[in-house]
């Protein structure tokens, strides 16, 4: 850890996002959690006011931007602009979910790159630098004109695998998309791959699965970045055990689990779903027996020391 000066200057503060995930950072840096307040006019419009004095500190502003993504993503902005203007040293957005992300090219006509806004705001806010995990495309970081440490929550989910001793494994992407990421999972593990391909026949007709790779007999590992409703993770399993896969696992760093995605999973023949603390997971998820949550902070709290400690970040990718 920093020495005692060192400690004085770093300040770690968080909105309302995920306050237990930053109590945890903090537990693991040694050093108390900033105090501010963060509340609301009645009108909704953030009411904020940082507690403690950070002139010339090295502050790190923990906040995953998920639901409600609005009211998150604004949270922090304001907390940045809050601390500017407050005189802090250094201001890093701490983002364990980088909300946005999805919308990150044109890929139809008249969209937006809601990603590279989201950068835009961030910087204009005050950030002068972003820790960021597991991106939904790695080429966001391109969107910054400040520094981005892009950590991947691969060293704790492989981790807890590898302690399963899951026989005859192999890991699978869920589209094509996601090959290189499923690849580097299954590299870790010594394992092989498959890919399931999916294809639309025409806008009416239910999208066709097709299974590249053995997963007769196989244990398969579904790896992806995130799950959202969790519709194309059933269909994908499904498919799997059609293909005759024995058993499915299914693992992620961003449980979003918006709409009914709870309840698919938990009636799904999937053995169990394993997810990061990046996201807080709802009391309803917390009741599906099958959601497994993994805790990402102690990973988060070695990135924040080394960034202040102007150490390399590159060892936690080990």
């Amino acid at each position: 850890m920093a020495d005692q000066h060192n400690r004085q200057m770093l300040k770690v503060f968080t909105g309302n996002a995920h306050r237990s995930l930053a109590r945890e950072i903090c537990g693991h840096l040694g050093v108390p959690l900033g105090e501010a307040h963060v509340g609301r006019f009645p009108d909704g419009e953030v009411r904020l006011q940082i507690m403690e004095n950070v002139r010339g500190a090295d502050v790190f502003v923990i906040q995953p931007t998920c639901s409600p993504v609005n009211d998150n993503l604004i949270e922090l902005l304001i907390m940045l602009d809050a601390l500017r203007r407050a005189s802090a040293e250094r201001i890093t957005a701490v983002m364990p979910y980088y909300g946005y992300a999805r919308q990150d090219r044109k890929d139809r006509p008249r969209v937006p790159i809601s990603s590279k806004l989201v950068a835009d705001l961030l910087t204009s806010a005050g950030a002068n630098r972003v820790l960021a995990l597991d991106l939904h495309a790695s080429q966001i970081q391109g969107y910054f004109n400040i520094p981005v440490d892009h950590l991947y929550a691969t060293p704790v989910t492989v981790d807890y695998f590898r302690r399963l001793r899951l026989k005859n494994l192999v890991v699978v992407s869920p589209d094509p998309g996601g090959v290189e990421r499923a690849r580097a999972f299954a590299k870790r593990l010594k394992v092989p791959l498959a890919i399931i391909d999916k294809r639309r026949e025409d806008a009416d007709v239910v999208e066709v699965m097709n299974v590249i790779g053995d997963t007769v007999g196989k244990t398969c590992l579904i790896v992806d970045d995130m799950i959202d409703t969790g519709g194309t993770l059933v269909r994908g399993a499904k498919a799997l055990l059609d293909k005759g896969a024995d058993k499915v696992y299914a693992c992620c760093t961003h449980g979003v689990f918006a709409r009914d995605a709870i309840n698919r999973i938990c009636e799904s023949p999937i053995e169990q779903v394993v997810a990061t603390n990046s996201i807080p997971l709802s009391p309803e998820g917390q009741k599906c027996g099958k959601i497994k949550v993994l805790s990402v902070g102690k990973l988060l709290a070695r990135a924040v020391q080394s960034i202040h400690e102007e150490t390399s970040v590159s060892k936690l990718f080990i």
